[in-house]
This record gives C-alpha cells, structure tokens and sequence, in this order.
C-alpha cells in the first residue's frame, strides 16, 4: 500500500508541477501520471487501492461543491447564467449524441448510449474554469460572475444526473422507481437539512472550543463521509448527493470559512488520486481506434460550445466583451464528466469502457487547449474591437462635451478612492477631466454633480472615443483592478502620442507594461508603494535622517524594479 501511494502521489507531484510550469491545468500531470503508472507499473500497483481511495476523493470533492453552493450566486446573475446553462448543455448534449450516432459505430452504441455520451460531454469542469478565472484575474467580474453562475446550473444538473441514474437505468419500473426515489430523497433532505443542521452545528461548535485544528478537521470529514454513507445505505441515494447535502449545511453555517480553510485540502489530496485512478483506466489504444468521435468530440467541446454560448449570450444582450469572455470559458470538461462516465460505464452498462476513455481523452486535449490558450482571449477581443467589430453605438453619454482647444483633456479610468483625488486636483487646476465608470449609479452621481463622466468599459473603442480618447493628452486607469494592457493599448490605438499613467497591483504587471508600451508611459505598483512606503517609516522610527531615508528608497526602488524584470 505504502509503494504504491508513494509512486501514485510522488509522479503526480513532479507532472502536476511541470504542467503548472507550461502554464497548463494541474489535472493534466494527474491524468497523464495515472496512464505513466498504468503503463510502466501496472501490474505491481494495487489499483484497487488507488480506486478506494479515489471514491473518498469524488465523495470530498461533491463536499466542496456543496461547501461553497450558494443560490445566491446564480440569483444575481439568472438572466445570463440560467438560459446561457440551459441552451449550452442541451445544445452540447445533442450535437455530441449525434456525433456518437454518426461517427461511433465501433462503439456499438444505442440510442440511450449516445444519449448520455453526450451529456457526460456536456459540463464544464469546475476546477479548471475557476482556476482559468483567476489566473487571468477576471474570477471577480462581471463576466466571472456570469461564469460561476453556469457553474451553478451545471453543479445542479450533475447532482440531479448521479440522483436519477439508479432509476433511469435500474430493473425496476419507471414511474415506480422515480416515486419511491422521490419519497427517500424528501426523507434524505429533512434528515440532513433540518436535524443534521442543528446537530452539526452543535457538534462543531464544541469541537472548537477545543481549539484543535485535528479534531475540527476529523469532524468535518466524519460529517462529509457519514453523511455520504447514510444516504447510500439507508435511503439508498448516491454518495455523491449524500456528499453534496452534508457540504451544504456546513456551509451555511458559521464554520464554513474554517471547513474550507482546514478540511479541503484533505480534499485536494484524495482528489489527485481521483484524477490518477482516472488516468490509470485510461487506454491511449482508443485514441487510434475512435479517433473521429474523439476530434468530433472536441471539436464540439471547443468549438461547438463556445459559438452557442456567445450567440445566447448576445442575444440575451450580453456585451461583445462578456460574452466572448464566457464563451471561453467553458471550452472544456473535466471532473464530473469523468464521474458521469464511470459510472454508466462500470455500474449500469450504459457505455462501454471505450466511450469513458474517449470521454477522458477529449478531456485531456480540451484542458490543455484551454488552459494554454485562455490568456490570448483579452488581445483577441481588443483586436476586434480596433477594427470596429462587437462595437455599439454609446448611449447616456451626453453629459460628456467634445474636447476643445482651450483646455488640455485627461481620461480617469475608475472613480474609486483614487480616482476621486485626480479628478478633483485636475479640476481644480481647470484640466478637462472625464471619468470612465461601470458602476451606473457613481455615473448618474456625477451627472448631478456636474461633472462629465461615461458609464462603460474603458477597453471598449466606442466608449474612449467618446470620453475624448483621440484628443486627450493623457489617460489614468487608477484601478488595480482594470486591464491596464487592453485599456492602453486601446487608447494608443485612437492616439498614439497619448500619455499613459496606470496603477497596478504587481510589479511584474508594471514591468509588462513598460515592456510593451515603450515609452509615453508611468505605472505605479502597489506592491512597489507599499513596500517603499512601510520601508520609509521603519527607517524613521529607527531614527535615519532625511538624506539616510532618500538613499535607501533609492535603492529599494532599484532592487524591487530589478526583482520584477524578467530574465532574458
């Protein structure tokens, strides 16, 4: 036991961390750490053990997902998010089951095969889309919002798909099945939500007064695994959606920062060799086999999903920027697509072992498309946006006058806290200041206190030419926050001799800037301020003299901007 998780863990770290290093998902050194050991090892690993321990990791992970389901999420963004969802899976669903009917005839499939091929196609995994999300520093926007709540719909549908499955595919009648199934479910959610919610909350807040992270952590995985256990064996329910309840409750509750923070990395442990138990009934022969439903599969994963995702999302009048941003987003599958796989393949005889690998073979190729290609998707949409495409005429900007001759114009790009100093100082000092701002109500604000601002995103072609972009002298995007590169570029795109001042969060983020824009340019880094700032009253309490203090910033400023210059 002891070798073969040494070997299992051990090569899933070193090709996790090469996979981070190409700047690829995680998931893929699993997988592909499962199908080396398959390969190399196979017959003196215990693979039994490996699948043991990768059921806890399905159980953990269904945890997680419960842990941090909110309806709040997809509330606030259900006139995107729920049809987008909808459209998306159905649209996925259908096309890849006729795919499997027209390409899949080596498989062997029926109708029902090829229909739930395609719905094991048809969810986007929840680890890769918000780790893409935050990588690209968009997890917190609007498009990321929009991004979670199909998340949302999705986690919905594969919790109800692992429910229906037992019924759909059992021996026993139909209408007879769903009504008694519907009957322990009803049981299952009074138990867990109302009892266990008052019993669990007891528990872990006696088990914290203990102030042992041990005990609170055992506690948690009790709940999460004995839950799980109680729904299979008792109600006879999966133990994913007994998974998924327990994570539930606990997350409404107060302990829910201290699960997530203390128990899930357990989680993560038993995950990775979820993913490696994957790779390991991974067969590459099929890839050759059934090439053609493997590129059609992907070819509408990547393709297929994007097209129909935008086209609902523009339709419901989503921004050109937004919805090309989801639409990316959801290129891939991952996780649950594998669960839904295995068990209609191992435990109902829906597919054939072979249409699971397919399944984790387009899952391989699409991650890895998305995750290397995701961070080309910013440019892609500023390049459309120069030649004028996805562009709208602006509307509600009339507060804002042409430039005149009289009066130098600068652009501020955000009106936060510093955006209100520079739009007060420039004023003051009878600049022709516009604020650029996508909060509507701060724009309306402005509008009553006279001062010329424009509701819309700063990267957008129509919205700079309105603010005065191609006579301006100068630009100030005063968020961490924004895409400083788009918003740049953008504004050298209506005029190249307008004069960029940007504040970043990193310095390496600043140095990219410079990098790219030459010259015309100021970035102020927060981690630079910051550092220089704390270093300045250190010194002063230390008892340094002025010109001690000026010699040091100096040089600090020269060691940060060396630290954050890549190398050649």
């Amino acid at each position: 036991m002891i070798i073969t998780l040494a070997i299992t863990l051990t090569l899933a770290l070193v090709l996790g961390m090469l996979a981070e290093r190409l700047r690829l998902s995680s998931l893929i050194g699993y997988l592909l750490a499962g199908i080396i050991i398959a390969q190399l090892w196979g017959a003196h690993l215990d693979h039994k053990l490996v699948e043991d321990f990768s059921h806890v990791g399905v159980v953990l992970l269904l945890f997680g997902v419960g842990l941090h389901f909110h309806f709040k999420d997809l509330v606030a963004v259900q006139r995107l998010a729920l049809p987008t969802a909808i459209i998306s899976m159905v649209m996925r669903t259908l096309i890849v089951a006729a795919a499997a009917w027209w390409v899949g005839d080596s498989l062997g499939l029926d109708t029902v095969g090829c229909i739930m091929f395609g719905i094991c196609a048809c969810v986007t995994s929840t680890v890769v889309l918000t780790r893409v999300l935050a990588d690209n520093r968009i997890l917190q926007t609007p498009a990321g919002h929009t991004g979670l709540g199909i998340l949302v719909v999705e986690d919905i549908f594969t919790i109800m798909m692992l429910v229906l499955m037992p019924v759909l595919f059992g021996d026993k009648p139909l209408l007879e099945s769903l009504l008694w199934m519907a009957v322990k479910l009803v049981l299952l959610v009074i138990c867990v939500v109302y009892l266990g919610r008052r019993v669990i909350g007891r528990v872990l807040t006696s088990v914290s007064r203990f102030a042992s992270g041990e005990l609170f952590t055992l506690s948690v995985l009790a709940f999460a695994l004995g839950i799980a256990a109680l729904s299979s064996y008792v109600f006879d329910a999966s133990l994913e959606f007994g998974a998924f309840l327990s994570g539930m409750v606990v997350g409404q509750s107060k302990f829910a920062a201290r699960a997530a923070s203390d128990a899930l990395p357990m989680r993560d442990a038993f995950a990775v060799l979820f993913f490696v138990s994957v790779g390991m009934g991974f067969d590459p022969t099929t890839i050759w086999q059934h090439w053609a439903l493997l590129l059609a599969t992907v070819a509408v994963t990547i393709l297929g999903a994007s097209a129909v995702c935008y086209i609902t999302l523009r339709l419901l009048r989503a921004p050109f920027r937004k919805s090309v941003t989801v639409a990316a987003t959801l290129t891939q599958i991952g996780e649950f697509s594998f669960i839904l796989a295995s068990l209609a393949a191992s435990e109902y005889g829906v597919l054939p072992q072979e249409a699971a690998n397919v399944i984790t073979g387009v899952a391989i190729i699409t991650i890895t498309i998305n995750a290397a290609c995701f961070r080309f998707v910013p440019r892609l949409i500023s390049a459309l946006e120069a030649r004028g495409i996805g562009l709208v005429a602006s509307t509600g900007n009339e507060a804002v006058p042409p430039p005149t001759g009289d009066r130098d114009r600068v652009i501020i790009v955000g009106y936060g806290p510093c955006g209100q100093i520079c739009t007060r100082l420039l004023r003051e000092n009878d600049v022709d200041a516009v604020v650029v701002e996508m909060n509507i109500d701060t724009v309306n604000r402005l509008h009553r206190e006279g001062i010329p601002a424009i509701h819309g995103d700063a990267c957008r072609r129509s919205i700079l030419a309105d603010a005065g972009a191609a006579q301006a002298i100068s630009i100030i995007i005063t968020s961490p926050a924004a895409p400083a590169m788009e918003i740049a570029t953008m504004a050298r795109n209506l005029n190249p001799d307008i004069y960029v001042m940007a504040h970043t969060q990193y310095l390496r983020t600043a140095q990219d800037l410079r990098h790219e824009l030459h010259d015309g340019i100021a970035v102020y880094s927060g981690e630079h301020e910051v550092a220089l700032t704390m270093m300045s009253h250190l010194l002063s309490r230390q008892q340094a003299t002025a010109d001690q203090i000026s010699r040091e910033l100096r040089r600090a400023r020269k060691l940060l901007e060396d630290a954050a210059t890549p190398v050649a």
